[in-house]
This record gives C-alpha cells, sequence and structure tokens, in this order.
C-alpha cells in the first residue's frame, strides 16, 4: 500500500500532536522587545518520571522509504526538535484497538518541530537530510514505555 506524503498542518496533525513553530505574532516579546516568545508549544504529558531532554542522532532516509512497524509510548508524549533547519518526515497512525490503522506521513517545514501525544502510533526518527540531530523531549522514568507493530506487508512512503 502507499503512503503519499503530505504538508504539515496544525489541523490535519491535531489528532496525533502538537506543532512547534514560530508563525504568527509571538505572544510575547522578551529581552528588551529583541525576542519573540511562542509561549508553551506542546502538551508534554507523563503518567510518571520526569521531563528529560535527549540528543538523538539518525540516519539520513530518501523516498520511497518502506514502513514496515510503528511505535508508542503510553508513558509519556515525545518531541522532536531538529537542531538544524532541516524538513524531516513524520509518520503517525491512529489506534484501532491497540494497533496503528491508516498510517500518514507528513513533511515539516524548516524550523518545525512537532511533539506526539502520549500513546500515539508513530514512525521512528526519520531525517531526509544530515546531520539528523534532535533533541528529543521525554519521559525518564522506570518501566516500559516501548510499543511495537509490525505490519504484516509493509507500506511504502512517496511523493
Amino acid at each position: 500500500m502507499i503512503i503519499k506524503v503530505q504538508p504539515l498542518t496544525a489541523e490535519a496533525f491535531a489528532p496525533y500532536g502538537d506543532i512547534l513553530d514560530a508563525s504568527g505574532a509571538p505572544d510575547k516579546l522578551i529581552n528588551q522587545g529583541r525576542c519573540g516568545r511562542y509561549h508553551d508549544k506542546a502538551q508534554l504529558d507523563f503518567s510518571d518520571g520526569k521531563a528529560g531532554i535527549s540528543i538523538f542522532k539518525g540516519e539520513k532516509e530518501t523516498l520511497p522509504l518502506a514502513l514496515k512497524m510503528l511505535e508508542r509510548h503510553p508513558e509519556g508524549s515525545q518531541a522532536f526538535v531538529p537542531m538544524s533547519a532541516d524538513p524531516f518526515l513524520v509518520v503517525v497512525a491512529r489506534d484501532a484497538g491497540g494497533v496503528p490503522k491508516d498510517p500518514r506521513a507528513f513533511l515539516t517545514q524548516a524550523g518545525e518541530a512537532i511533539n506526539l501525544h502520549r500513546g500515539t502510533w508513530h514512525g521512528v526518527l526519520t531525517p531526509l537530510s544530515e546531520p539528523g540531530l534532535f533533541a528529543v523531549v521525554d519521559r525518564i522514568g522506570e518501566g516500559a514505555n516501548l510499543e511495537e507493530h509490525w505490519f504484516d506487508s509493509e507500506y511504502t512512503i512517496e511523493n
């Protein structure tokens, strides 16, 4: 089955998470009016533990891309903040009785980051450019926080 990449929009992505960007007017000006603050853009949600910031370095991917599995984190949200101005691919799916259904693929714009809601089925980190460096804000705590689902038949993601 083919999944066509679509632009990332707040409306289309709302069931899966938040878009972190600096579009529109800032919520307030700080630093003597020299910096716009876009305040509280992500809904961090953890069952326990604490929020931590880790650095991920992912290998560059190219399209078309085989999608063989999705994962989710039932104990906490997960934000991916690129450390370069390069777009990246975001794959998400809705939950249908504990398994992912109807995967969708989105392409971010330069300067956008995303925050996945707790329990959202998603693909692995998919940078489309090097260096593939991301700051990731997610739950740090005891116990398992990863579920994987491997598809019987893989999907193909293409432009």
